[in-house]
């Protein structure tokens, strides 16, 4: 490896750390407005599926949450994954992250409940967690392999939450979230 493929390695660093602390303060200050709001809510933002109105949602959704315990459960792994994530490749990581974004939002939109509402970075989560899961193996690169092997083994049983269960989680959202990561990784090993 030469140096300056070193050097710009190492550059990402900083970025994808910086990039995931500000996204996830990003979630903490838009959860401090909505609470702030007196007599209307952020959260009415959420993906409402097949109306109109519903589909601002698409872009708005992962930054809302339902309190502060929904922000909570989504803080710590959206700021391990999005890190992860952005850290080989900083522009690859964001086109992963937009691919995520987009086809967890619309899929949701499509194919949840008429009358429901989604809001939450889970779906951004769930989609992380399997890009960096099945990166390596569409890219043939052992490293990668080896950390989605890790990461399946500690954080995989949170993919069952792509399975309808508890009413209130978007199930849909998960498996849409999960989806758009099995999309990214197979589209951007192809760029690769």
């Amino acid at each position: 490896m030469s140096n300056s493929t070193s050097t710009s390695k190492r550059s990402t660093w900083p970025t994808a750390g910086v990039a995931a602390v500000g996204f996830v303060a990003l979630l903490w200050i838009v959860e401090i407005a909505d609470q702030l709001t007196p007599g209307a809510t952020l959260d009415d933002n959420g993906i409402r599926p097949r109306t109109d109105e519903g589909l601002v949602g698409v872009l708005l959704a992962p930054l809302l949450h339902g309190g502060w315990p929904h922000l909570v459960s989504n803080s710590g792994l959206a700021l391990l994954l999005f890190f992860l994530v952005l850290v080989g490749d900083v522009r690859r990581g964001l086109l992963a992250t937009g691919i995520v974004w987009v086809v967890a939002g619309l899929g949701t939109w499509l194919v949840a409940g008429a009358g429901t509402s989604h809001i939450g970075a889970s779906g951004l989560v769930f989609g992380w967690l399997t890009y960096l899961v099945l990166r390596g193996f569409f890219a043939r690169r052992p490293g990668q392999i080896v950390l989605g092997v890790v990461l399946f083994l500690m954080y995989g049983s949170v993919l069952w939450g792509v399975l309808p269960g508890q009413p209130g989680i978007s199930w849909q959202g998960h498996l849409f979230g999960a989806l758009g990561g099995v999309i990214s990784a197979r589209v951007l090993a192809r760029r690769q």
